[in-house]
C-alpha cells in the first residue's frame, strides 16, 4: 500500500521512502521511514494530497504519493 492509496482522513507508517525518484527536499521534511502519515484532503481532481507527516503539513502529487509505501493504522 502507499499514501496514494489512502482515503481523506486514514493514516498510517511509512515503511519505505528509499526511491530516487522522491524529492530530497520531501525525506528532509519528515517523510522517512516509521513516520506517521495521515491525509488530510485531496485536491480537486485529485492532485495534489495534502498530507500531516509527523505535525508537518505538506502537499505532494500523487504520482510521488504512490512512490512512497505505508502500513496503514487503524486510528
Amino acid at each position: 500500500m502507499t499514501i496514494a492509496d489512502l482515503k481523506k482522513g486514514e493514516s498510517g507508517i511509512i515503511t519505505n521512502s528509499s526511491s530516487e525518484d522522491i524529492p530530497l527536499k520531501l525525506l528532509e521534511m519528515g517523510c522517512l521511514p516509521g513516520n506517521q502519515v495521515e491525509l488530510i484532503q485531496i485536491a480537486p481532481f485529485s492532485d495534489p494530497l495534502y498530507l500531516n507527516i509527523n505535525g508537518s503539513h505538506v502537499a505532494i502529487r500523487k504520482s510521488i504519493a504512490a512512490l512512497i509505501q505505508i502500513e496503514k493504522t487503524d486510528e
